[in-house]
Parts: structure tokens; sequence; C-alpha cells
């Protein structure tokens, strides 16, 4: 029985983990409707459903669940086993799945992993950008990259990256016409542009701090993103202030597209951390890419 299911049952891994059998036939090489008999005969074979289908989306039932959880670690113990006898050839290869968010992947990560791949070609690395706090090993993820206090304390976490901070920013052409704070407090008075926080469903409120001192501003204004590319673009085109990381902004500063104001109330923190579950064995590739990543100390 095992011989006659298990092709089908590492299909069934993939379409719960993509939901979506468009991305997991993809990812397989396989066409949709080959994947979709396949998963069906398998649903055949076991006299029960495993994957509820609708027109927008594809999700394990009880079934498939209970299924799905049992089997996963047993394939990626197989999966690790195989990359461990292909590395005592002297080849690093493997998967690793990493979640991130839009500014640590093209502040730090991007520019970090580059020689990785040069180095390791067969490495095929996954990165995904999701600005909530991510559930890695729910989600099946290898490492996640967050700032430090926003990592668990059961994981374990690598520096990768420099200390930065945010800045507050607005067009030459906005100050012109509304003037510029002097306090975090008279942003009241400002337009700002607001940033959907993913994980509460709240609006993002503005950390200051100065000697010590830490203030948080609800700002208000006719403008929210949930992404930071557009809020410096709105910025860019004077429709109000905007609270970003100071590097994604280096160039326009530099420029004079925009200035920064409330510099002083703006202190350095801690960067971004890689963290990974401590119980997990790494592979070689993962090993060479945390210590390709890791920050100077």
């Amino acid at each position: 029985m095992l011989r006659d299911n298990f092709n089908d049952l590492y299909y069934l891994l993939v379409v719960a983990r993509e939901r979506s059998f468009t991305r997991a036939a993809a990812k397989l090489g396989v066409s949709q409707s080959a994947l979709s008999h396949a998963i069906r005969g398998l649903e055949s074979r076991l006299q029960v459903r495993l994957l509820t289908r609708t027109t927008r989306s594809v999700a394990p039932t009880e079934a498939g669940e209970q299924l799905i959880n049992s089997l996963g670690p047993r394939f990626e113990d197989i999966e690790r086993e195989l990359v461990t006898l292909t590395e005592m050839r002297g080849q690093i290869t493997g998967h690793i799945r990493i979640t991130l968010g839009e500014h640590a992947l093209h502040s730090t990560v991007w520019p970090a992993v580059q020689p990785f791949l040069d180095a390791c070609p067969d490495v095929h690395l996954e990165l995904v950008i999701d600005n909530t706090l991510t559930d890695i090993v729910a989600g099946r993820f290898d490492a996640g990259v967050r700032l430090g206090e926003q990592v668990d304390k059961d994981m374990v976490a690598v520096r990768i990256g420099p200390d930065w901070r945010m800045t507050v920013v607005g067009s030459p052409a906005y100050f012109s016409r509304y003037g510029k704070p002097d306090t975090p407090h008279s942003l009241q008075n400002h337009n700002c542009i607001n940033m959907r926080l993913p994980t509460l469903g709240g609006l993002y409120a503005w950390e200051f701090s100065k000697n010590g001192r830490e203030l948080k501003v609800n700002v208000e204004g006719n403008l929210t993103f949930n992404n930071l590319a557009s809020r410096i673009s709105a910025a860019i085109s004077g429709r109000g202030l905007a609270m970003v990381p100071e590097d994604a902004v280096a160039r326009e500063l530099a420029s004079g597209q925009l200035e920064a104001v409330l510099e002083e109330w703006c202190e350095p923190f801690t960067g971004y951390f890689l963290y990974y579950p401590s119980r997990r064995q790494h592979t070689a590739a993962f090993a060479r890419l945390i210590e390709t990543l890791r920050y100077p100390s």
C-alpha cells in the first residue's frame, strides 16, 4: 500500500503547504490536472476526503490535517537524510525556506545571500515576504528574520545586521506649505501616512525615544498603506509625513527629495536577527547560510 501511495502522499503535503493546486503543480513540475487526479486517487483508495476545494482556495479536512501533521516530519527526515548523503560527496544541496519582512529582505538579507548563492548553486533558497509575526514551525519554515525584540525566547537567534533607526520624512513642498513639527506631539497637526499592522489589523503608533524616554504617538492622516514602498512614494509626492527606516530613504534624503525631521527623537535600536527552533538539526547548507548572514560582533 505504501508503494502505491508514496508519491501521492508527498503531493498532498505540497498542495496543503501551498494552499493551491496551481502553485503546487508548478513546484512539483507536473500538470494541474495530473496533480488533482493523483489526490483524488489517494482519497479514493483511503476512502476519506483529505482536502476541501473551493474556487478560491484549498484546505485540509480534519482527516487531511491529521495525516499531514503525522507525515510531514517523516518526509522532512527522509529529505534530510538524502541531503546528508549528498553532502558526504562534498556537495552542498537542499531547500531552505525563510520568512521575513520587506525591509529586512532588501536592507540586510538579499545583499548578504548573493555570495552564498554563488558558492552554493545547488541550494534552493525560498524567501517569503510576510510582515506578520509568522509561526515558522507551523508554516514549515526553516527560519525567520525579525527584530530582536520580536523573537520568541524559545528560539535560537543570530544577529545578522547592524543597529538602525526610523526617521520621519516629508517632501520640501509639504514642509513649505505646512511647516515642520518640532516635537512628536505636534504631529497631531500634520497629515501623516499611516501603516496598517498586518498581525493585529490596527495602525502603527509611531515610536520615539530621547535620552531614555520613550514615546508613542497615534498619528492621523488620509492615507494608509501596508507596505513600505508606497509610504515612501506618497511622502515624495508631498502627500504627508511618513515614518520609515532611515536607510530605505538614504538616496532620497541625499538628493533632497525628502527631508528628515524630529531626528533627536529617532534613536537607533537593535537590528535584525535570524531565528530558528533550537531542536533543529542543521544541514550543511543551513549552517553555511547562518555563517554567511552572521553579523560581526
